[in-house]
């Protein structure tokens, strides 16, 4: 984006990452997590508050939060140990959960042709803000798709690796998303999942009884836990980057001498995420985190054609299969889902919009202090 569009734009690109790209999705997260959490512990389920002030349940968040940061702080080694470990753990989770559920056969395969009655009172305008609206949703569950792009620089091969963790990864998260939502709906249907956040939750307990439902909600937490691991490990990387391009942030590109940890970008990610945390519910933070990273996803692709035209002479180790179909389709779909998102959500995409220009208004801010200087 900034060899495309200008240093602007690069910066803000950095600046949207810091707060939607991954501190809003660790802070949902987390707070998914503390939901999941009140099985064990009934007593945070009705979300007490601690003085009238602030909410225990985002105090915990909070706490789990700073504990993974902590994790990371130990040293790049410690950090993507741990996140191996515990992302293997997920993904034999989520398999497990599903074979399961097909071996129990408790749910209604008739749930999976349901449709809900309000469906049919809805006008197309409405229909069609909803559906961007579950849209964003849905992707934000593939955020992740191109974190192996962040990591391009510590691959011996990357022309060869990374277009294969990319293939891998999001075919294996495409797969284990499609079956793990064909579960929920199998067991309870769209009127039982409607407004709900811990959806697993709910589903394991028509599935398997309150006997196996323990068991289940200790999987899913471990595989929430895995998700904001993830991000907190990669989020970094890009603050490096950061604090490379722009030297009144040079700070962020300093890591540990023994550890090799990026220490101040990870706890200012660590610290945005804790006032995200705050700030919202889990459903606003999706939103919020679904929009903006949907438009600067879109600013990427559409570079691909912009430098395309501009140096057609450039070198490109990495071929665009089907172009330029293929980012069209993508910018196409973008677009719809950002406008009707605009109708359907618009508060949230009001300040999606507001992390953008103040991330200009840095930009201004700190270009202008370079420059008298």
């Amino acid at each position: 984006i900034r060899e495309t569009f200008g240093s602007a734009f690069g910066f803000m690109t950095a600046f949207v990452a810091l707060f939607a790209g991954f501190s809003a999705p660790i802070a949902a997260a987390l707070k998914s997590l503390v939901r999941y959490m009140t099985h064990f512990f009934p007593a945070l389920a009705d979300d007490p508050t601690l003085f009238n002030l602030v909410h225990i349940n985002d105090l915990i968040a909070i706490l789990i939060g700073w504990t993974v940061v902590v994790i990371h702080l130990r040293g790049t080694k410690v950090g993507l140990g741990f996140n191996d470990f515990i992302t293997l753990a997920k993904v034999l989770g989520i398999i497990a959960i599903i074979i399961a559920a097909v071996a129990t056969a408790k749910g209604e395969i008739t749930h999976l042709s349901y449709i809900a009655p309000m469906y049919d009172n809805l006008g197309f305008a409405d229909k069609m803000a909803a559906f961007a609206t579950s849209l964003i949703f849905v992707t934000f569950c593939y955020l992740g798709w191109n974190g192996a792009a962040y990591m391009a620089a510590e691959m011996n091969e990357p022309q060869r690796d990374l277009p294969r963790s990319l293939l891998l990864g999001t075919g294996l998260v495409t797969i284990l998303y499609l079956c793990l939502n064909a579960v929920y709906f199998y067991a309870v249907g769209v009127d039982g999942l409607s407004g709900v956040v811990e959806v697993g939750l709910v589903s394991s307990r028509a599935l398997f009884g309150d006997g196996g439902v323990t068991l289940v909600t200790l999987l899913i937490c471990v595989s929430i836990l895995a998700s904001a691991s993830a991000m907190t490990a990669v989020g970094p990387r890009v603050y490096y980057a950061f604090g490379k391009d722009f030297t009144q942030l040079g700070f962020l590109a300093r890591t540990g001498k023994t550890t090799g940890a990026p220490g101040a970008a990870l706890v200012l990610q660590g610290i945005v995420t804790t006032a995200i945390i705050v700030s919202g519910r889990v459903d606003q933070i999706l939103q919020y985190t679904g929009f903006t990273l949907t438009l600067f996803s879109s600013l990427a692709v559409l570079c691909v054609i912009v430098l395309r035209i501009r140096k057609p002479d450039m070198p490109r180790p990495f071929k665009t299969w089907g172009y330029p179909f293929t980012p069209l389709l993508y910018l196409g779909v973008s677009l719809w889902t950002m406008t009707w998102a605009v109708r359907g959500r618009p508060l949230e995409s009001a300040l999606a919009l507001l992390t953008v220009v103040a991330g200009g208004v840095t930009f201004y801010v700190l270009s202008r202090r370079t420059a008298k200087t």
